[in-house]
């Protein structure tokens, strides 16, 4: 079987295999040929694959000759058309968003496995490409807030007087929640965290956060872990008392998605504009539309003097953390697995 390790495009830092990982895949007898480039960014050089066994070639090649493409990011798309029938795909490409994307790999008949649609279950735990990531875009999401808030967050005493620790609300307690708000309690802030599910009160109150209930919440136990889509009444309650909340924060940090949805909205226009003077926003919901109304994927853009931070890309902003690179080729061993045995 033949491998391809494409270089990721724009910003993006990471690559989807590492040269370590690159021989454990030769040695199930594939060959592997990596992009030119592709690992520079995360401080693999090409002669570092080529010592592992990888062939270095162009992008071109890759797309036309391997039996199985790797990368973290879609192809563009002017390049699905160079695809052959019979190929398969390991990348992360929001099928229940990109369904037009979907009808074209049933057309020609490709095989696609999407990493971020793997089930969060104890056997699928290796390859949960979300969960590990979400992890990393917490921890940094506080680093970033603490770097543009213009105050401390822990409390500080000094002969001049006291500095009170900042207030730091956390919107969703999944796995970036629940990194932000240990990383924030280290830092000194104090922390409130609201979620939808019920189910995470413990584990935010075990991290020494203030848990934010709201009565009437639908709690769906076959959604995976995600939050589900509210009643209306409960919207109502909801945005009400995040609007109460934020009023008094330092720092805010969204994290609310709906797998398949649009970012559901959790800071208004009207929130921001009574929020306090210096305070920030990071919005990790960026990606699908944002948690707040003037959220703008990848930019800053301040409002009334708040500072509101979308940012998708910080996983790609610790390249000390090679957890992408162990779950691709965690999943990619799967595959060939699944593939010699169909032939």
């Amino acid at each position: 079987m033949k491998i391809g390790i494409l270089k990721e495009s724009g910003i993006e830092n990471r690559v989807a295999l590492l040269p370590d990982n690159v021989k454990t895949l030769i040695d199930l007898k594939s060959k592997v040929a990596v992009e030119k480039g592709a690992g520079e960014r995360s401080f693999s050089s090409d002669q570092s694959y080529i010592e592992k066994g990888a062939e270095i070639v162009d992008r071109s090649s890759i797309l036309n000759n391997s039996d199985l493409i790797i990368s973290i990011h879609p192809l563009g798309d002017d390049e699905y058309s160079k695809l052959r029938e019979g190929q398969s795909i390991l990348t992360a490409y929001s099928p229940l968003i990109n369904m037009a994307l979907v009808k074209l790999f049933v057309e020609k008949s490709i095989t696609t496995f999407s990493m971020d649609m793997v089930p969060r279950t104890t056997r699928a735990q290796s390859m949960d490409i979300l969960s590990s990531m979400a992890t990393v875009a917490g921890y940094k999401a506080v680093l970033e807030a603490a770097n543009h808030l213009p105050s401390f967050f822990p409390m500080f005493m000094t002969a001049a007087g006291t500095i009170r620790p900042s207030k730091v609300l956390i919107l969703g307690a999944g796995v970036a929640g629940l990194q932000a708000i240990a990383t924030a309690r280290k830092l000194g802030a104090q922390v409130e965290a609201f979620d939808v599910r019920s189910a995470v009160k413990e584990e935010v109150q075990s991290l020494g956060a203030k848990f934010i209930e709201v009565e009437g919440a639908r709690d769906d136990k076959n959604a995976g872990g995600y939050a589900v889509e509210q009643t209306e009444e409960y919207k109502q309650k909801q945005k009400q008392l995040i609007q109460d909340h934020a009023k008094k924060a330092n720092v805010v940090i969204t994290t609310a998605q709906i797998p398949g949805r649009k970012a559901p909205v959790l800071i208004t226009k009207d929130t921001v504009e009574n929020m306090l003077p210096g305070s920030v926003i990071i919005d990790l919901a960026s990606s699908t539309g944002g948690n707040c109304e003037h959220t703008k994927d990848n930019e800053t853009v301040v409002v009334n003097n708040v500072k509101i931070i979308g940012n998708s890309n910080f996983a790609s902003e610790i390249l000390n953390s090679i957890l992408l690179m162990r779950l691709f080729v965690a999943l990619a061993l799967h595959t060939i697995k699944k593939l010699l045995t169909n032939e």
